[in-house]
């Protein structure tokens, strides 16, 4: 009987210190970052929270949560650094469509925080472009060179 109590306390620790820095991560998020332009005129850092994974067909998040800042890494008025997240969801017809999600930051030494949130969400890629002021990236801040994935629902 004795035995058996503590065989059942050793689980019951064990359970809980295997389980907790899984909660303590979803509470708090995963740390994404620090992700340079290329020449390392840019960067950006942040976290990453997701919640909900539904497992049915597709796997998505139920809500994503991705916060962090852009750094403008050149002293130069013309260029500005860029984030740019690439968020695959599920959409009602069970499709992976994505959309953009794009921050600017034009101030050397003054990163620009953000923060967005997402639902059904199957993958968070991110680049980090530094470009002139435009109103969105360029073409080629978007098609050319690697995407990081940020999240990716399994």
């Amino acid at each position: 009987m004795k035995l058996t109590r503590t065989l059942t306390g050793l689980a019951l620790t064990t359970a809980f210190l295997v389980g907790a820095p899984l909660a303590a991560q979803a509470a708090s998020g995963t740390s994404w970052g620090p992700y340079t332009a290329p020449g390392g005129k840019a960067k950006a850092v942040g976290t990453l929270q997701a919640e909900g994974e539904d497992h049915a067909d597709i796997p998505t998040a139920g809500l994503v949560r991705v916060s962090g800042k852009v750094h403008d890494l050149t002293r130069s008025s013309a260029t500005c650094g860029w984030a740019v997240f690439r968020i695959t969801y599920r959409d009602a017809e069970g499709g992976l469509p994505f959309v953009h999600r794009s921050f600017r930051d034009c101030t050397y030494g003054r990163p620009l925080a953000f923060s967005f949130t997402r639902r059904d969400v199957y993958q968070v890629e991110l680049k980090v472009c530094a470009e002139g002021k435009k109103k969105q990236p360029s073409l080629t801040c978007l098609y050319a060179g690697t995407w990081k994935t940020l999240y990716l629902s399994k």
